[in-house]
């Protein structure tokens, strides 16, 4: 029998180099994979993160119009049940957020103070004030608070996001169609309705990409209201109040 000599035992004992090849290469792709599920994971979270924040605006204007136009309650009464949800949904939030806080009784007093406030002060703002930057002309700030009240807290959710968001009209007469060289319309929803309140607006879509004007187009049917983009007189999206069932 042929004997192993100490240069075959020191041969077989030494790494090879296709070896730490094959180790590098696989050492490679686990760090590769570790990377891929960290961005995967990072993108996870900034959805679940952003998701949550539009969630609560999304409750708020979905809740009303629903109320409103299914339900055929008053809009006032209707917008402040969607209010209602809203702060239950944020006071869910807080208390998961501090969950490790002992004093629950304490801390959902606190939540719910806080939360309320500031819903609501988000909403008084909304039916109140129409920045110069989101309208078009002096005078459409001026019938701003003709605009029914769940559109105008939806104006102002919009603007959040889209904070160059401008309205081009809110209130007509049948002599505003007349001058814009068409037939004035019998059901307008920017004539005064039966509550008090024009039911439409228009929103400026020239300047802007297709995909913003589909994404603001989307959103705001998402919310439960009718959209419909307008290309006759000048481009924009004509969103208005369902009517009721």
């Amino acid at each position: 029998m042929e004997k192993i000599s100490q240069k075959d035992i020191e041969w077989l004992l030494s790494p090879k180099e296709e070896f730490r090849v094959e180790d590098t290469v696989r050492e490679e792709k686990v760090k590769e994979l570790s990377f891929r599920r960290r961005i995967v994971k990072a993108l996870l979270s900034v959805l679940l993160i952003a998701g949550l924040g539009i969630l609560p605006f999304f409750i708020l204007i979905r809740t009303a119009v629903f109320l409103n136009v299914t339900k055929g309650i008053n809009g006032w009464a209707a917008l402040l049940a969607g209010i209602g949800a809203t702060v239950i949904l944020l006071v869910i939030y807080v208390v998961a957020l501090f969950r490790r806080i002992k004093n629950k009784k304490l801390l959902f007093q606190f939540g719910l103070g806080g939360v309320s406030t500031l819903v609501g002060g988000f909403c008084i703002y909304g039916l109140l004030y129409l920045s110069s930057v989101n309208a078009k002309t002096d005078s459409v700030r001026e019938v701003y608070r003709s605009l029914h009240p769940i559109l105008r807290v939806a104006v102002a959710t919009t603007t959040l996001a889209e904070n160059d968001l401008v309205i081009t009209d809110i209130k007509r007469a049948p002599e505003d169609y007349i001058d814009m060289g068409l037939t004035p319309l019998q059901s307008s929803m920017h004539y005064p309705q039966d509550d008090g309140f024009v039911h439409a607006i228009d929103l400026r879509t020239v300047g802007h990409s297709e995909f913003r004007n589909n994404m603001l187009k989307w959103s705001l049917d998402a919310m439960g209201l009718n959209t419909l983009r307008h290309v006759g007189t000048a481009d924009h999206l004509h969103v208005s109040l369902p009517k009721g069932e």
